[in-house]
């Protein structure tokens, strides 16, 4: 009897391969389409629905069932909530991480198994593999494409039931493969921005769930340059949308200081204040047996950077916190965002969100102003 596997079809390229490649392996697949968000869009912006119309067209195309399912509850109150929060905090979150721990392989799966699903599928290129006997995550084989990095934090018990049948191609293979198989959706433009969400203009769209708090811009000097909108709006290391003219190279997002509600910057895109020697992290979540410390390996702190080299060893002050020590200074290290580790065999370990670069020497604070 053929396995029954349910596949995350969610109108996009690589889901539709996915459940290609699976139907020429034999399996039985299902086709589920996940609604998570559903909230008034003033913006006029509704990615959902043309991306329901794209499903159904790939499942009608590979003549598979498909079925819809409305997480939005769910991921309004594990993921969205938890996303507002730490933008509050003054953070750069990832909700793509979230999301994947507690929707796409939490309440999907259940979801799926109560359709009678043995397994499930989504268009992530990863790869799951045994080695000495224990089934692990490894990275995808191209490297521009690798999505480890948003999978790092899932339940290792869920790993058995997995299967990403796209992780051994490239985009463009898959590309053509649809094309290959007339999928409708060969070219359709890939989504990017917030998970579920889509592209937006970020700030309006957050200004409808938080309170912005406007304050000071000061130069790694020291010297007043201006106002930001809100800490919550920016990011390290950003370039775009700071409203800062004049002569010389453009400005940079170096630090966000919460204790007086400054962002600072500085001058170039290679200014020393926007590299980092180490980081800390909040708590760890190992996808297997956690790695003897100090432990020497790979990391990346943002998605599509090239693997660096660290090393790792426990943070004193903070439980199961973790103190990265880079080979070479890293530009943009952004409390919020993940470092995943890996080893030399491109596993994926597991990973920590970033909670503290070492702030940049020789930032002072202004003078407090006169009234």
């Amino acid at each position: 009897m053929k396995r029954h596997i349910v596949v995350a079809l969610s109108g996009g390229v690589d889901s539709a391969v996915a459940a290609a490649l699976l139907l020429e392996q034999g399996y039985r697949v299902t086709g589920l389409f996940m609604k998570n968000w559903e909230d008034d869009d003033t913006d006029g912006f509704c990615p959902s629905a043309e991306d329901y119309q794209s499903a159904r067209a790939v499942a009608e195309h590979l003549e598979i069932p498909l079925h819809a399912a409305n997480f939005a509850r769910a991921y309004r109150t594990r993921v969205f909530a938890r996303f507002l929060q730490d933008c509050e905090a003054g953070l750069t979150p990832n909700p793509d991480i979230l999301c994947n721990r507690e929707i796409k392989f939490d309440v999907f799966w259940r979801h799926a198994q109560g359709l009678g699903a043995d397994l499930m599928a989504t268009g992530h290129y990863a790869r799951i593999a045994e080695r000495g006997g224990v089934l692990r995550l490894f990275a995808g084989r191209d490297p521009d494409k690798d999505q480890s990095y948003f999978l790092h934090t899932i339940d290792r018990a869920v790993l058995p039931f997995l299967r990403f049948p796209i992780g051994d191609f490239t985009k463009s293979e898959i590309r053509a493969r649809a094309r290959a198989l007339g999928l409708s959706n060969a070219d359709r433009k890939g989504s990017s921005g917030i998970c579920f969400i889509g592209e937006r203009r970020f700030p309006p769209f957050l200004k409808r769930y938080l309170r912005a708090a406007p304050g000071p811009i000061y130069t790694v000097d020291g010297a007043p340059k201006g106002h930001h909108e809100g800490l919550m709006f920016y990011t390290i290391g950003q370039r775009q949308g700071l409203g800062l003219g004049g002569p010389g190279a453009a400005w940079y997002v170096a630090d966000k200081r919460l204790e007086d509600n400054a962002l600072i910057v500085a001058q170039g895109g290679l200014h020393p204040s926007l590299y980092r020697p180490s980081c800390r992290t909040g708590p760890a979540y190992w996808l297997g047996p956690a790695p003897a410390f100090p432990w020497r390996g790979l990391t990346k702190i943002r998605y599509r950077q090239p693997a660096q080299e660290v090393r790792v060893e426990p943070d004193p002050d903070t439980p199961e916190g973790l103190i990265l020590r880079f080979a070479e200074p890293q530009r943009a290290v952004t409390p919020g965002q993940s470092a995943v580790f890996y080893d030399a065999e491109g596993v994926c370990l597991g990973g920590a969100v970033i909670a503290l670069a070492p702030r940049t020497q020789g930032i002072p604070h202004p003078a407090p102003e006169r009234r």
